[in-house]
């Protein structure tokens, strides 16, 4: 019986590959490149998950693998970027998922602003960049422009003014967009995620991930802790607005991971990420609840409905990370201090994402960080204050490109 994962997160395969054995499946990993997954699978027993080498954005190669696959039972997608060609081979082979159309819709952050103001769940809709004037005219500044299908913060452009958005729009012109660039207000205030379990259309709110980014203009996500600890009116209401804004676009099960920002007129969604938090969220949820919640996604993955759902939480530590990013630009070539978070509180760790001699070239997104520092802690407030003082005690080191030389 075998349950196949179309990539997946960089973090997440073994409590995956755990979760699925316990119910007798065997998880097979079909990748690009499995170096990406070094981490994980460096922990795993060998012949614990079996990896395939194959192009996974070619949907009829792999559509002629799952045809191959002994007792297929389910597929599993938990990356943005592989989502539009997981929900058309789940169409194909009716396995159990949520709609395409709704998997489509998620991915198209306009349309889904859109669906949320004809909900009354936002306050303005998407405006199409057509032109300068009618931009301002219809979003008003300060605006946020944005790629409609974009992910890790890229594509991103904060304009407060007229010469910031002319910037922007030079700039994003230039750019190769995975979707269409569209505009929508700026709405200030501290940006959270929420993280969420939904099975036949109704959502557990499963806790709230703090986000902090780096100063405006760039959004660059520096620091996440999990659970913030909300008053449990406010939990509640957020867990009623939530149900709300899933059922709005007709997301009905599975994990959900929705960044809103916390505004003096209540929260505002930023997006809607139909899978698990990425980086350490899913780590950070697993601890600080107790449980695999993983086991919610072979479940999900089968067609069952999740125990998630109903379960009573053991609780665990609160946790906390950093990314780690270089100080410049350049070939990475290590982490200096690591010998030192021995003696630090949390029981801090380094979870390595770049690999020695991979270039890091884009320093204003979530493209450029390392790896992970991850504390743990009594509270939320406590774990982030033991990550950020060993993230400190560390160094992430680059060193300049090569220069190319005349003869090539």
């Amino acid at each position: 019986m075998t349950l196949v994962s179309l990539e997946s997160l960089t973090f997440g395969l073994g409590r995956l590959v755990r979760a699925a054995g316990r119910r007798g499946e065997r998880v097979r990993l079909l990748t690009g490149d499995p170096s990406y997954y070094a981490h994980e699978l460096e922990a795993l027993p060998p012949g614990a998950v079996e990896v395939v080498e194959t192009d996974t954005f070619d949907t009829d190669g792999v559509a002629e693998l799952l045809g191959r696959t002994p007792d297929l039972r389910g597929l599993i997608s938990s990356t943005d970027t592989w989502m539009p060609v997981a929900a058309e081979l789940t169409s194909r082979f009716g396995l159990p998922g949520p709609a395409p159309v709704v998997l489509r819709l998620t991915r198209d952050k306009a349309a889904v602003r859109n669906r949320l103001y004809e909900a009354g769940l936002t306050r303005s809709r998407a405006a199409e960049v057509e032109t300068a004037e009618l931009l301002v005219k219809e979003t008003g500044l300060p605006a946020i422009l944005k790629d409609s299908a974009g992910t890790g913060s890229q594509n991103v452009w904060l304009v407060r003014d007229e010469r910031e958005l002319q910037v922007a729009l030079a700039q994003a012109a230039g750019r190769r967009l995975k979707g269409r660039l569209f505009a929508e207000p700026y709405f200030t205030g501290p940006v959270y995620s929420a993280e969420t379990l939904t099975w036949a259309g109704r959502t557990r709110l499963l806790g709230v991930s703090s986000r902090l980014m780096s100063p405006e203009p760039r959004f660059r996500e520096e620091v996440t802790a999990f659970p913030v600890a909300f008053p449990e009116q406010r939990r509640a209401a957020l867990e009623r607005w939530l149900d709300g804004v899933l059922a709005a676009i007709g997301y009905t099960d599975r994990f959900a991971h929705v960044e809103f920002a916390l505004t003096t007129a209540g929260p505002e969604v930023v997006e809607i990420n139909p899978r698990i938090g990425g980086a350490l969220v899913g780590e950070g949820l697993c601890r600080a609840l107790g449980v695999n919640v993983y086991e919610a996604m072979v479940e999900a993955a089968l067609g069952v409905r999740p125990g998630l759902m109903d379960a009573e939480f053991p609780g665990g530590p609160a946790s906390a990370f950093v990314l780690g990013y270089p100080r410049r630009p350049g070939v990475f070539t290590g982490v200096d201090g690591l010998d030192r978070l021995a003696d630090m509180p949390g029981s801090p760790a380094w979870y390595p994402v770049k690999r020695t001699g991979d270039r890091i070239e884009h320093l204003d997104d979530s493209r450029g960080y390392a790896g992970i520092v991850y504390a743990e802690g009594d509270t939320a407030e406590l774990a982030t204050h033991c990550a950020v003082a060993a993230a400190n005690a560390l160094r992430v080191m680059t060193d300049p490109f090569p220069q190319r030389t005349s003869g090539g």
